[in-house]
């Protein structure tokens, strides 16, 4: 068996262009990573900010999400702690209702040999209906029902929660539940496993 590199990996990773054609602004692979990375965010793919940028989630989603885990910009983007690697690493496009789903071959050909790399981690952050179908040993039927049942997922080392969009703040008026018991549970595990006041 090879022993791959990180960094090799993910130079390798940022020159992909296996989607090419299908990519309106083109390729640009947007992840972060270090092996020393004890939490990883696995979310969508990147939108039109992200993609100018190539900085991951810098943009009012991001906003959202830092807020949740009580976390400031520093941390968030310390890659030596956690690390950012989307389900689609290049913006996929736009359709009717927001952006397209992620492309399909970024985690068929590079999420298995990225979480090799990755063996501190703790706790991964599944970031919307993508991640969560990809990753949860439980499907519930819906993200909502994904998210209440949060603590089914954490054994086996996923923590569910809904995209953090301006385009779900209805769903999460709805849900008043989540901000109230879930984010707590969340800022929590997160304290610890960065060791964050």
């Amino acid at each position: 068996m090879v022993v791959e590199k990180l960094p090799v990996l993910l130079e390798e990773i940022r020159a992909c262009r296996l989607c090419e054609d299908h990519l309106p602004l083109g390729p640009n692979p947007v992840l972060r990573a270090a092996a020393s990375a004890r939490l990883l965010i696995v979310g969508q793919a990147p939108g039109t900010k992200v993609h100018a940028t190539s900085i991951p989630w810098n943009d009012p989603s991001g906003d959202r999400l830092r807020e949740w885990l009580s976390i400031d910009r520093d941390t968030f983007y310390n890659e030596s702690q956690i690390a950012i690697i989307p389900m689609g690493f290049c913006y996929p496009g736009r359709g009717k209702g927001g952006d397209l789903p992620p492309r399909p071959e970024c985690a068929a050909t590079w999420h298995k040999r990225l979480l090799l790399q990755l063996p501190h981690l703790q706790l991964t952050l599944l970031v919307g209906q993508y991640a969560q179908r990809h990753y949860l040993p439980h499907w519930y039927g819906s993200i909502t029902e994904n998210v209440r049942h949060y603590r089914d997922a954490l054994p086996a080392g996923y923590f569910p929660l809904p995209h953090p969009s301006p385009r779900n703040t209805l769903w999460l008026r709805r849900r008043p539940w989540f901000e109230e018991e879930v984010v707590p549970e969340l800022q929590k595990y997160v304290k610890k496993i960065l060791k964050v006041r």
